[in-house]
């Protein structure tokens, strides 16, 4: 379920002619209005680690604490797309910590062109990371998040993760599984392969409710990967909804070639009620 890490599928990604673009290099496209939404407060954060200090974006709403919410961004990094789609999220109720997870190569912005970073510029970061990195930081981040009065501790936190993300918001799950009751991927890279840890193989390790968004052309490179999946939060016995989305890898974040403005809409819809079940 897309291999980033496929020469071949990095070639295809770049040049690829998806039909409508987004916007023009660096534009980022405005995302719609929440409804009701409440007020929030923002600030740029540093959270200590086992390896470093991680710099982050904190949002969550002024009326007091909410359930925590922990992103985890693409493979092009903490930057204005997700810090507008971490608002997003806190004004529709939730405390939202956005993180960098490239924080021991460089601080944000790690792309020079945001989501259209050519991908062979951003790709070294991504490869840079381990499993173990995963893990140790997942801890790290629901760790800080629970010790912020902004954040409900008497509820579950939800953690999404995006491309890379898929994987890391997985292996966060397994890190905290008492407190994660809630993991959304979207255009997931790797969510299926065959190593022992492959974030399928995970899931039974967990206690969340899972949304699991597919890009239309990754489930055409890797059609059993969604089987595989459904196979897995079957035997673990946990709800989850699987479907792949009529749009292209990468079509979530606003600041992409491949936005899908409708698609995105769809895929938000659905986190916001996974959300509103497993974080009640």
């Amino acid at each position: 379920m897309c291999d980033l890490n496929d020469q071949e599928e990095l070639k295809k990604y770049t040049r690829r002619d998806f039909g409508t673009l987004a916007a023009s290099a660096g534009l980022l496209t405005a995302l719609p209005s929440v409804a009701n939404a409440v007020a929030v407060a923002e600030r740029e954060v540093s959270i200590a680690t086992a390896d470093g200090t991680c710099d982050a974006y904190f949002v969550a709403p002024t009326s007091g604490p909410a359930p925590g919410v922990l992103v985890w961004p693409d493979v092009f990094g903490l930057r204005p797309a997700f810090r507008q789609m971490g608002r997003r999220l806190a004004e529709s109720g939730y405390s939202v910590l956005v993180v960098n997870p490239f924080y021991r190569q460089k601080k944000a912005p790690t792309a020079a062109q945001g989501g259209q970073t050519p991908i062979a510029e951003v790709m070294p970061l991504m490869q840079a990371l381990t499993p173990a990195m995963h893990l140790s930081d997942g801890k790290a981040f629901v760790t800080w998040l629970d010790a912020q009065r902004e954040v409900d501790k008497a509820r579950k936190l939800g953690t999404t993760g995006y491309c890379m993300g898929g994987p890391i918001a997985v292996r966060t799950a397994t890190a905290a599984p008492g407190r994660v009751g809630a993991v959304g991927t979207f255009h997931g890279a790797a969510m299926v392969t065959a190593a022992p840890d492959s974030p399928h193989r995970l899931v039974a390790q967990t206690q969340a409710r899972y949304l699991i968004a597919v890009a239309e052309n990754d489930d055409a490179k890797d059609p059993e990967a969604k089987v595989a999946l459904r196979a897995a939060f079957d035997s673990a016995k946990l709800s989850a909804e699987v479907e792949v989305y009529p749009a292209a890898h990468g079509w979530c974040p606003p600041d992409t070639r491949v936005y899908d403005a409708a698609q995105a809409e769809r895929a938000w819809t659905r986190l916001l009620a996974t959300f509103s079940t497993a974080l009640a």
